[in-house]
C-alpha cells in the first residue's frame, strides 16, 4: 500500500532510527540478562529498580552529550576535557561548601554558582583556542584534559596537622541538603537528577527554538566560510558552543559531587568524555559537524548506560568497560564512513538493476 510504503520510507530515512534501534536492542539484552529489569518498586520511600537506576545514572551523561552535540556540530571536533571540567567544578563547589557539620562555609547557591562559573571559564578557554586561534579541537581540549584534574586536586588541597600542604585530598560535605541534588528530595520518590535533566533539556530546547542559534551552529558546522558570507560570526558561534559545553560539564560535576558528597578529583567524570562522544555518534549525529539532533544524543546516552549496566551484569569490570565501548565507537564510525556509504549505495543500485532486468524478461 502506498501509505505504508511512505511511512516505512520516512522511518528508514529518520535520523533517530539508529539510536532507537540500538536502545531497543540494549533493553532486550538487559531483559535477557536480568528478567526483572523493568520491575519497579518503592523501597524506603523512593522508586527502586534497574530501569530507574539506568535513567538516574545516565543524567550526567545526557547533559554532557547535549553540550558535546553542539560542539561537534559547530566545530567539527570534540571536547575531550569535559570529564576533567566536571572534576574542577565539583572541587570548587565542595571547597566553598566546607566540611563542617554545623553549616556551610558559603551558602550553597553561591558555592554552586562559583562551581558553574569555573566550568564556564574552562569552556571559554577551550573556545578561545578553537574559535580564535583555530587550534584543532582535540588538541586544544587536550590541555584541560591533561591539566584539569591537577587543577581540581590543587583546589581540593588542605593543610595537614604538621602545616604541610596536601594535594589530591578528598574533601567531604557533611550537610545532608547537598546530597539531595544527586539523590532524592525529601518525600519525593523520583531521583532529583532526573528533574534537573528534564529542566535542562527544556531550557536548551527553548534557547535553540526561540533563537537563531541552532541555524547558526548548523551553518557554521557545514561551511564556516559560507556562514561568514551571509553575516554569521563563526568565531562567536563556535566560542558559544564551547562555553555552553563547559556549562554542561559543570552541571554534571555538581550532580556527580553531590552523589558522593565529596570532591574526588581522580574519579569524578573519569572516561565520561568518551561516553559523551559515543552518545553523539550513537544518536545519529555526524562527527563531521553540521546538522544535529539533541533527541538522538539523549537516546544515545541512555543506550550507553544500558550497555554499561548489561556489561556489569555479566561480570565485566570497570577497567574493561572502555574496551567494549571502543568497539561500539569503531562500528559507528565505520557505519558513518564515506566508504561504507558508497558500498551501500552501490548495493542498492545493483539491487535496483537486478529488479529492472528481471522485470523486462
Amino acid at each position: 500500500m502506498p501509505g505504508k510504503t511512505n511511512i516505512l520510507g520516512k522511518v528508514r530515512k529518520s535520523q533517530l532510527l539508529l539510536p532507537i534501534a540500538a536502545l531497543i536492542l540494549m533493553l532486550i539484552v538487559n531483559v535477557i540478562i536480568t528478567p526483572d529489569f523493568f520491575k519497579i518498586s518503592i523501597n524506603n520511600g523512593v522508586l527502586y529498580g534497574f530501569i530507574i537506576d539506568v535513567l538516574n545514572r545516565s543524567c550526567e551523561l545526557i547533559i554532557l552529550a547535549i553540550g558535546m552535540t553542539l560542539v561537534v556540530a559547530a566545530s567539527r571536533g570534540t571536547d575531550i576535557s569535559v570529564g576533567a571540567i566536571m572534576a574542577v567544578a565539583g572541587a570548587l563547589i565542595v571547597r566553598n561548601l566546607g566540611e563542617s557539620y554545623d553549616g556551610y562555609a558559603t551558602p550553597m547557591l553561591i558555592a554552586i554558582f562559583i562551581g558553574i562559573l569555573g566550568g564556564i571559564a574552562c569552556g571559554a578557554f577551550n573556545g578561545l583556542l578553537v574559535a580564535k586561534f583555530n587550534i584543532q579541537p582535540m588538541i586544544a581540549t587536550l590541555i584541560l584534559y591533561t591539566a584539569g584534574r591537577g587543577i581540581a586536586q590543587l583546589i581540593s588541597s588542605k593543610l595537614t596537622e604538621t602545616g604541610a600542604k596536601a594535594t589530591g585530598v578528598i574533601l567531604y560535605v557533611r550537610m545532608e541538603s547537598f546530597r539531595w541534588i544527586g539523590g532524592f528530595l525529601p518525600h519525593v520518590v523520583i531521583p532529583t537528577p532526573i528533574f534537573i535533566v528534564v529542566a535542562f533539556l527544556i531550557l536548551t530546547q527553548l534557547i535553540l527554538k526561540k533563537t537563531a542559534i541552532s541555524t547558526y551552529i548548523q551553518t557554521v558546522g557545514i561551511n564556516p566560510k559560507a556562514g561568514r558570507l551571509v553575516g554569521i560570526n563563526s568565531t562567536m558561534v563556535i566560542f558559544f558552543c564551547y562555553v555552553f559545553c563547559g556549562f554542561c560539564a559543570s552541571i554534571s560535576g555538581l550532580i556527580a559531587s553531590s552523589r558522593i558528597y565529596s570532591s574526588d578529583a581522580n574519579n569524578i567524570g573519569l572516561n565520561l568524555e568518551m561516553d559523551a562522544i559515543l552518545a553523539v555518534a550513537l544518536g545519529g549525529n555526524s562527527l563531521g559537524g553540521g546538522k544535529f539532533n539533541l533527541a538522538g544524543s539523549v537516546i544515545g546516552a541512555i543506550t550507553i548506560q544500558c550497555l554499561t549496566t548489561s556489561l556489569y551484569a555479566i561480570g565485566v569490570s570497570a577497567d574493561q568497560l572502555p574496551v567494549y565501548k571502543a568497539v561500539v565507537v569503531i562500528l559507528i564510525v565505520l557505519l558513518q564512513s564515506p566508504a561504507f556509504n558508497r558500498w551501500r549505495r552501490a548495493m542498492k543500485l545493483k539491487k535496483q538493476n537486478a529488479v529492472a532486468i528481471g522485470g523486462t524478461k
